[in-house]
């Protein structure tokens, strides 16, 4: 539990939120809080976080500070200005005095670079997010804030292809006041319509919803993320319908080719070959769990390598791909084959990374991801790290781009 005392003013409003709602959804996310607009006389009970409004936060930058303790204040490496301190409950006249008047005495400085760059959730290392916000940054800051929003390591069509379209309709939805759970609940509604035009034969129009959805599955996370909107619900549905469903289509694919395939490839009858291609789509995501208990980092995350097999692993979106280019030569069923045999060597491949994770940590100790230490992976994997490391297309900012290419010092 902390106390928070917002000063100062934002120059304007990002992605629709003011400053003040956006360090309260912030904060929300990893401790209990109560916001104070005037400091007591008297000392108070927990410890007092002192923001200033005119600089831009990220979740993981906030946490960096109350995670490093009391006594401590972060400086925006941008302009040298103090943004936030931590104070002990009896020293709010320090915490006060060190944002509003800049004074440092008594407080050790802090910047973003001393904070962990490492993001396991979104598998990608850069420096949490500390800037100054004035009245010709309002672009760049927004394309920051989408760009952090999104996975370093992730699938080639989230990665490259769908960024830049998502963020207008990002910005399309957050000024019309559409919510994340809205968008969900759309794509939702296409993964079912999926299902039935995959099982009636209809693949073009089976295809052309599948799309839609899983751009909107990139919508309604960097949405949530911008807005701070994320909530327990939203992530259970989006979460759980991404988990579910794959499997599902390729298996009503499968039913439908009984009166367009004569004679199953090999012989081995669409039955086999349906319950294939759910074994091996369930094979691979118990070898991901399974890597998840004895790692500290999660099985795409562990090395260079396992990056790049997360671009084309047999998940939905290359699976997409696979089907959508039968369906141009006309040729349905070569997409169903090559989707259930990407699916078993896939997670073939994984359960040979999980035996590889398993000697590692039999004879080194505890796994841990190559981006968890940003500047030996730079200078080791320049080209990985560079891929890796954020998502460079969704930020817009050849600038910044290259700026965050490089680890902090």
């Amino acid at each position: 539990m902390i106390y928070v005392h917002i000063v100062g003013e934002a120059a304007m409003p990002l992605w629709g939120l003011d400053a003040t709602t956006r360090v309260a959804r912030q904060l929300r996310q990893f401790t209990a809080f109560e916001r104070l607009d005037e400091l007591p006389s008297s000392a108070l009970e927990h410890p007092l976080l002192v923001v200033h409004a005119s600089y831009l936060f990220e979740p993981r930058t906030l946490r960096g500070l109350h995670d490093a303790g009391v006594g401590h204040a972060l400086r925006a490496s941008e302009d040298g200005g103090l943004a936030a301190a931590l104070v002990a409950g009896d020293d709010a006249a320090r915490g006060h005095a060190a944002i509003v008047e800049q004074q440092v005495e008594g407080l050790s400085v802090l910047e973003t670079s001393d904070l962990n760059a490492f993001d396991g959730m979104l598998r990608k290392a850069e420096p949490p997010l500390l800037a100054k916000v004035d009245a010709t940054s309002r672009d760049r800051l927004e394309s920051v804030l989408y760009g952090n929003a999104y996975k370093g390591i992730t699938d080639l069509v989230t990665k490259w292809w769908w960024p830049r379209p998502a963020r207008v309709v990002v910005g399309w939805c957050a000024r019309a006041g559409i919510t994340p759970n809205m968008v969900t609940l759309t794509g939702f509604a296409l993964m079912l319509a999926s299902c039935w035009w995959f099982y009636q034969g209809q693949y073009a129009l089976g295809l052309i919803s599948g799309w839609i959805m899983t751009f909107l599955d990139t919508v309604d996370g960097k949405l949530a993320r911008v807005t701070i909107q994320s909530s327990k619900f939203g992530h259970a549905l989006d979460h759980g319908m991404d988990i579910i469903h794959p499997p599902f289509w390729y298996v009503f694919w499968g039913m439908s080719l009984a009166g367009v395939v004569a004679e199953p490839l090999w012989g081995v009858s669409l039955a086999t070959w349906n319950l294939w291609v759910v074994l091996g789509y369930v094979g691979g995501r118990i070898a991901e769990g399974l890597f998840d208990l004895i790692g500290e980092c999660s099985l795409f995350a562990w090395r260079p390598f396992d990056a790049y097999n997360r671009l084309i692993t047999a998940r939905r979106n290359p699976s997409l791909i696979l089907l959508s280019a039968a369906v141009l030569v006309q040729r349905p069923d070569w997409g169903f084959y090559a989707v259930v045999l990407w699916t078993l060597a896939s997670t073939a491949l994984l359960f040979a990374r999980l035996g590889q994770a398993v000697w590692s940590r039999s004879r080194h100790g505890p796994l841990r991801s190559w981006l968890a230490d940003p500047t030996r992976a730079a200078a080791t994997h320049p080209q990985a790290f560079r891929r890796f490391s954020g998502t460079r297309s969704a930020y817009g900012d050849a600038q910044h781009d290259a700026d965050s290419a490089a680890p902090a010092p």
